[in-house]
């Protein structure tokens, strides 16, 4: 029995809806003004207290705003409804290796956290309490899913990718497609009951299923009581993981008692002239101060594969040891790998933030050994592209 089924009752785009997903950002004004410049953006529904005319609002306070605005893109067209299917996913761009996923429900008892806990849902990476209320409280009052947790299946990650790459490619015309803002083409076919559907939902739930994006959406599922919540069961071959960031918005010490902390500790600091970019491979990160930036190559510890990545070393040695904040210090802001170098740099160099801290993306293959292994990934350590773009399928919940 798989653990991946048909949507019951979907909403399906008509086009104009497609949204980054409400965690993809750096900067609330960001996403202002995309709901400004598109106002039938499903982002005006996921974060409805920075649409312009709700600003000024509480998220709670904004959610009859956004239960307003999906009753009004049902209403208008912007959404077609569909009953016990699941989406065909393509996600494509010149001079790239096309993505594919699947839309369909996942059962939500089947999400391990642990290695005693049973199931083939892993989700091994610490979240925002905070984040997942608000996840909660608005699934609570919209009793719809717009945003997909991202799942990499890992047992049978091949045979899905060959299938849904044959399976879009002899489905005909789109019933979606939509543009994001790299410029890749999201396309969405319907698929309903029958043996094809079947036989892809089987391999959809075919082996354990990785969370690699949807963190917070997983445990609000859990958390608001759902049986299944709304996925993209993606593979291997289709992502990459892209450096995931921080800018530190205030120091604790003098820039140059944050470099004698870290040496003293043991890490190699090193000056460096130029403009600073994200390392290609592990083992140092780059700092950028407001005086100047360095290679930083901070000290391995005791411990496995997951104790010595970058991310973790960065938020044990360089954030809690040197600076004194924890991860979830509202000083650190986690910066995914849409933001380039130059992005970060420039927010110290112009004052908006006192530290910008560039690491190596971590590699596919550790992601899948850590989380295969039952162990926790440091929050906020693995952007995954291309992302499964929000609001282009939606799941009604049942009542």
């Amino acid at each position: 029995m798989t653990v991946v089924h048909p949507i019951a009752r979907a909403w399906i785009t008509t086009g104009g809806t497609g949204a980054q997903n409400y965690d993809e950002f750096a900067d609330d004004a960001e996403i202002t003004a995309i709901i400004e410049a598109n106002p039938h953006s499903a982002l005006g529904i996921e974060m409805p207290h920075r649409a312009p005319e709700s600003l000024g609002k509480s998220f709670l306070d904004a959610l009859p705003d956004a239960v307003n605005r999906l009753a009004e893109a049902k209403a208008d067209g912007s959404y077609t409804p569909a009953e016990q299917v699941v989406v065909l996913y393509r996600i494509s761009a010149p001079r790239e290796e096309s993505a594919y996923g699947l839309f369909a429900m996942v059962d939500t008892d089947q999400i391990s956290t642990s290695a005693d806990e049973p199931g083939l849902v892993i989700r091994n990476e610490d979240v925002f309490i905070s984040k997942v209320r608000e996840r909660v409280a608005l699934a609570e009052a919209l009793g719809h899913l717009l945003s997909p947790v991202l799942l990499l299946q890992t047992g049978r990650g091949d045979e899905l990718h060959a299938a849904l790459a044959a399976a879009t490619e002899s489905a005909g015309a789109p019933a979606a497609t939509d543009t994001d803002q790299a410029g890749r083409t999201h396309a969405v076919w319907l698929l309903g009951p029958g043996p094809e559907q079947d036989e892809l939902t089987a391999l959809a739930g075919g082996g354990e299923l990785v969370v690699a994006d949807g963190n917070h959406r997983s445990l609000a599922a859990q958390t608001g009581g759902l049986p299944r919540f709304l996925a993209v069961v993606t593979t291997p071959a289709s992502v990459a993981i892209q450096p995931y960031n921080r800018l530190v918005s205030e120091l604790t010490v003098s820039t140059q008692e944050l470099v004698d902390r870290l040496r003293a500790v043991g890490a190699e600091v090193t000056e460096i002239d130029g403009p600073l970019e994200v390392p290609t491979g592990g083992g140092t990160v780059a700092l950028r101060l407001a005086d100047r930036g360095y290679a930083v190559r901070l000290p391995h510890v005791d411990g496995g594969r997951l104790e010595n990545l970058d991310h973790a070393l960065v938020e044990r040695v360089l954030l809690r040891d040197a600076l004194g904040l924890d991860a979830g210090d509202k000083r650190i802001t986690y910066v995914g790998g849409d933001y380039p170098a130059s992005w970060l740099t420039g927010e110290v160099d112009a004052g908006r933030a006192a530290a910008a801290v560039l690491i190596a993306p971590v590699t596919v293959d550790d992601f899948v050994a850590v989380n295969l292994a039952r162990e926790k990934m440091p929050r906020k350590s693995t952007w995954f592209t291309p992302k499964a773009r929000g609001g282009l399928v939606v799941a009604e919940l049942s009542r």
